[in-house]
């Protein structure tokens, strides 16, 4: 039972580390945005949401089709997003940065002219309804 134990405890130990891809003593507000945007372009291409939420109290609730490419960054606190694409089959690529406090971001649907968009909210208690039909 003792090896047992022991390689279980090595087992996942590996596992850690060769996951843990990030030096996290390095990250500080100066470097996140950068290992954000690393993150991102690793993952593109594929279909599916990238939210990372940075902060307390960050609500992002997605309702999407199976081609909607989307990237949420939330940096602070109580910020809100709503994106809601199940409308439509059409392949759909978006982004969305809310960087401050007690921001609410609300869209719904796509077209042409939104495909590709990309939002960037800096600041407080910023309010953003889209609405694309």
């Amino acid at each position: 039972m003792f090896k047992l134990g022991w390689g279980a405890f090595t087992l996942f130990a590996v596992l850690c580390v060769q996951a843990q891809q990030v030096d996290w003593d390095k990250v500080n507000s100066n470097t996140v945005l950068d290992l954000i945007l690393r993150q991102q372009t690793e993952q593109q291409g594929l279909y599916g949401s990238n939210v990372i939420q940075i902060g307390d109290y960050n609500n992002a609730e997605l309702f999407l089709n199976a081609k909607t490419n989307i990237a949420v960054q939330q940096l602070g606190d109580f910020n809100t997003l709503y994106f809601i694409n199940s409308f439509t089959d059409k392949e759909t690529k978006t982004a969305v940065t809310a960087q401050g406090n007690n921001n609410i971001i609300d869209i719904t649907g796509s077209n042409s002219v939104s495909d590709g968009m990309q939002i960037h909210v800096k600041g407080d208690n910023k309010t953003i309804f889209m609405r694309n039909y």
